[in-house]
């Protein structure tokens, strides 16, 4: 039995302007994707440093390991926070995603390296990248559902800014990259370097929190009974809608940790410059911070799934000649050209994947349906995604490898998109009989 909220509760609050709506839930995206960005980044250099094992192949797999087993907890905390966040508001559950974050980001910044503290070192590493796995898991769900429940008519736009203030985090991350690997020495980025972006994520965190801190509640959530068992009633009630986000995800995050994986990619198997890599995906920054929120504004006009259904398919047909053209014409410029394609298309998908995924779940449950199912998806098919195409090199010997794995996830994609769009017919027709 749920307790009525005081009629002071339930007042519906006057609807702050859009762009203190995305400023507001943005801020503390950044921070919360800032630090995963620089760990894939600079992974070459971490896994000299934390995972000596006098193979450079080897320290690589175990240094993606590490970044893959943060997703594994992922799950566990969009539980925890997503369910905090559908009891106690967006606020809290944004609050608390961000505390906790920066704990982790903070670890990482002074850690001792192997040769200082020898195997303390890469357990310090994992138990930071098992709490920052676990903040960031009620993250998504808790920020999309502050941007959709302030508005009826734009929020394809609102929700698009998930993405598009991670393409900007993703600029940030590349410019220090470039900046980094251009002005300092090998030895330089090693002894001191690598650490400065994440005492530049430190700066911004309590400027995140003191901005969740003050804002307003979501007018949706306030006419609402919030439910005691948020996890009890999403399993039994919408068990369909949990699978098919699952799906609709999967694409988005495969396709978001490839593109991380290009400044590895550009060193290990281009033989290119390490700052090869960090101009190409700077410019794959630029392009889905751009063009997400045309993506999610176009959406409101057309819908969500026919959009996502044709960059499906972009996907499926141009994932492998733009990884032939890496590697057939090693150079910064086809890496440019192929972090920007692959941005652009991801930007057309992933812009309107948040409105869509928090259509399918109810105002009650919608934090943790949303955080859970995207969290299972990335935890299976994107945090490992760095650590599946170095494995599927190594494994058979071909640098286009990746490119397969990316087809199917379009494919699994696609096929949940299929269904999705006919479940979303069906729940409005439900909802208005």
């Amino acid at each position: 039995m749920t307790t009525k909220k005081s009629a002071s509760t339930t007042a519906i609050p006057v609807r702050p302007s859009a762009a203190r709506v995305i400023v507001a839930a943005s801020i503390g995206n950044a921070l919360e994707w800032f630090d995963f960005l620089i760990y894939g980044y600079f992974a070459v250099n971490i896994s000299k440093l934390f995972f000596p094992t006098g193979s450079g192949t080897v320290s690589l797999l175990i240094t993606f390991a590490t970044f893959g087993l943060s997703y594994v907890v992922r799950p566990l905390g969009a539980i925890v926070i997503g369910a905090y966040t559908d009891r106690h508001g967006r606020r809290a559950g944004l609050t608390l995603s961000i505390a906790m974050m920066m704990i982790g980001t903070a670890m990482m910044a002074v850690m001792p390296t192997y040769g200082v503290i020898g195997v303390a070192a890469p357990v310090l590493v994992l138990i930071a990248r098992l709490l920052q796995g676990f903040s960031v898991g009620g993250e998504f769900g808790s920020a999309t559902a502050f941007l959709v429940e302030h508005s009826e008519t734009r929020k394809g736009f609102l929700a698009s800014w998930q993405w598009a203030s991670q393409g900007l985090t993703a600029l940030v991350a590349s410019l220090f990259g470039v900046v980094l690997t251009g002005v300092l020495t090998e030895p330089q980025l090693l002894s001191w370097g690598w650490r400065v972006p994440f005492f530049f994520g430190l700066l911004l965190g309590p400027i995140g929190i003191y901005i969740r801190r003050r804002m307003a509640e979501t007018p949706e959530y306030v006419t609402i009974e919030p439910t005691k068992t948020p996890v009890r009633d999403l399993l039994r009630r919408h068990s369909v809608a949990v699978i098919l986000a699952i799906g609709a995800s999967i694409l988005s995050n495969s396709s978001n940790y490839l593109i991380l994986y290009i400044p590895t990619y550009a060193v290990k198997e281009l033989g290119l410059p390490q700052s090869t890599g960090f101009v190409a995906t700077l410019i794959g920054a630029v392009i889905l911070s751009g063009v997400s929120p045309f993506s999610g504004h176009w959406s409101d006009r057309i819908g969500r799934v026919r959009i996502m259904l044709a960059m499906s398919a972009v996907f499926l047909i141009t994932a492998y000649p733009i990884f032939w053209l890496m590697v057939a014409y090693p150079s910064i410029a086809t890496a440019i050209l192929a972090a920007g394609w692959l941005s652009l298309v991801k930007a057309g998908y992933s812009g309107v994947l948040p409105s869509l995924l928090a259509e399918l779940f109810p105002t009650e449950t919608r934090g943790i349906g949303m955080s859970l199912s995207y969290s299972i998806s990335v935890t299976i098919f994107g945090g490992f995604a760095p650590l599946i195409a170095t494995w599927l090199i190594a494994q058979t010997g071909d640098p286009l490898s990746p490119s397969f794995y990316l087809i199917f996830t379009a494919v699994l994609s696609m096929l949940a998109l299929s269904f999705a769009g006919g479940h979303l017919r069906h729940g409005r027709v439900a909802a208005s009989a």
